[in-house]
């Protein structure tokens, strides 16, 4: 046991390659319910739109503990942090599934 932790095998051995083996089944057949690990879309993304028009959809993650009355100026923030310009918030419209829970934001910005 104590080779197998500390790695004592010299290569070009059946236990070196049992032990690589192992690592590699741990690493490609754990799932990644095990560890939490999920990708994750980016937050904010932008949309084709009219030329003079940019239309970004915003996770509503990243709006989440954001008061109503400032959500316009957080969805400019995020959009200036995202693309690096400095743009003017047209208006920002809440999308919501039948049962009322918000699915993102759509926002429409002017450069």
């Amino acid at each position: 046991m104590r080779r197998l932790i500390f790695w004592e095998f010299p290569r070009m051995t059946w236990q070196y390659d049992i032990v690589v083996a192992l690592i590699l089944a741990f690493i490609f057949l754990t799932p990644r319910d095990v560890f939490k690990d999920q990708p994750r879309a980016v937050g904010v993304v932008q949309i084709p739109s009219p030329p003079k028009e940019a239309v970004f959809w915003i996770d509503p993650v990243e709006m989440r503990n954001t008061p109503i009355s400032q959500r316009g100026q957080k969805a400019v923030e995020l959009v200036q942090k995202r693309t690096g310009k400095k743009m003017q918030l047209i208006r920002l419209e809440t999308v919501a599934d039948p049962d009322d829970e918000v699915k993102g934001f759509m926002a429409f910005l002017k450069p």
